[in-house]
Parts: structure tokens; sequence; C-alpha cells
């Protein structure tokens, strides 16, 4: 079988749809599908390979998010493991291709720092050790890179308001995307200085 992976879209505003969305559009279990036509029921092994290919057509998933998915239409654990670690055998299931291409994906698009993104992964049940890889593609240099063009787009929205409300909206708008509170007023700090604003107020501000 051929491995097919779609990185999710650089810049793409939402999650990849999760489990359930396949529910929503009318693609539950096969529970009521018959086998050959004879109106036997699919045995549960055929249900839980026919649901992951589902859920992974278009759309890579991590081990725990198909999991979920197989728990939640009633597979059998042992079915659904014995499932699972095939599908990561012939490499249909790949937490660590996912993490790094989320990480890029999400990084590039959405300017996530390291910390969001562990964070994200970590509700998509990849582990740690995987999840610690996938965010070291990022170094200290690439993220600072990366707040610095965030504060020059966010910027020239805030002209016009006082020096201490654009410090914080600006260190702000940094620390929801998970940068740290150093890195975040000393980038803001930067921009607002080469616009002219006076180091020592911004100094103080930023200690209040």
């Amino acid at each position: 079988m051929t491995r097919r992976w779609e990185h999710p879209r650089p810049g793409a505003g939402e999650d990849p749809p999760g489990p359930d969305a396949d529910d929503r559009a009318g693609g539950g279990a096969p529970s009521s599908s018959r086998a050959g036509g004879t109106g036997a029921p699919l045995p549960p092994e055929e249900q839980a390979r026919a649901i992951c290919l589902r859920l992974l057509t278009g759309t890579p998933r991590t081990r725990k998010q198909l999991a979920d998915a197989l728990a939640k239409r009633g597979i059998p654990d042992e079915v659904a493991e014995e499932v699972l670690s095939r599908f990561e055998d012939v490499g249909l299931i790949d937490d660590a291709a996912f993490a790094g291409a989320w990480v890029e994906s999400r990084h590039h698009g959405r300017g996530l720092a390291r910390r969001a993104l562990a964070r994200e992964l970590r509700t998509k049940g990849v582990d740690s050790a995987v999840i610690d890889e996938a965010v070291g593609q990022l170094d200290a240099e690439q993220e600072e890179r990366t707040a610095r063009e965030l504060v020059e787009r966010k910027l020239r929205s805030t002209r016009g308001l006082d020096r201490e409300k654009r410090l914080r909206r600006l260190a702000g708008m940094l620390a929801r995307k998970g940068y740290a509170e150093g890195l975040a007023l000393r980038v803001v700090r930067r921009a607002l200085e080469e616009e002219g604003e006076d180091p020592e107020l911004l100094d103080h501000l930023a200690d209040l």
C-alpha cells in the first residue's frame, strides 16, 4: 500500500477536522453494512479498518485520534489495538510525521511558538518525546524572527494608541501565540524604539 501524507496547509486558520467530522457528514461507522450481501454484519476488524481509512483520507491523524474514534463507534479495544498497530507498521499512521508537519504548518502559517505547538500536539495525543523532537525543528533564533514579523504586521494597527497600550497589546498578541513574556517584551520594545519611542519609558512600562 502506498504511503500518502498530505500535510496541513500552511496558513490554514483552523485545525484539521476532528474524528467527529465524518459523523456530521454522514460518514459514520459501517455498522449497518452487510458483508457480501449475505445480511451478516461486517466483523469488528473490518469495521475498524474502514473507519480508519475513511478518517485518514485527505488528512493525517494521530494514533490517539483514531483510537478515540474507534472507541466512540464501539470497536473493542483489542481489535482497535491490532488494527492501529497494523496501520502503523505500513506507515498509514505516523505520529512523528504528523507532528513535524503540524509544527511546520502552524508556525509558518499562524506564527505559533514552540510552547503553543507543544500544547496543541499534546491535545492530539502525541507522545512527549515525539513532541520534543518536532518542536525542536524551531530554534530560538527562528522563533524570535517570527515574533518580530508578527509585531511588524500588527504595529500599524496600534498607531494612535498611547505607548503603554501599544506595548501591552503587542506583547499580549505574542503571549497568546505561546511566546515567553521576556521574548515578547524584548521584541515589542525594539519595534517601538525603531519608531522613535523613548527606550527608558518603554523599560519603565515593561516593569509595571
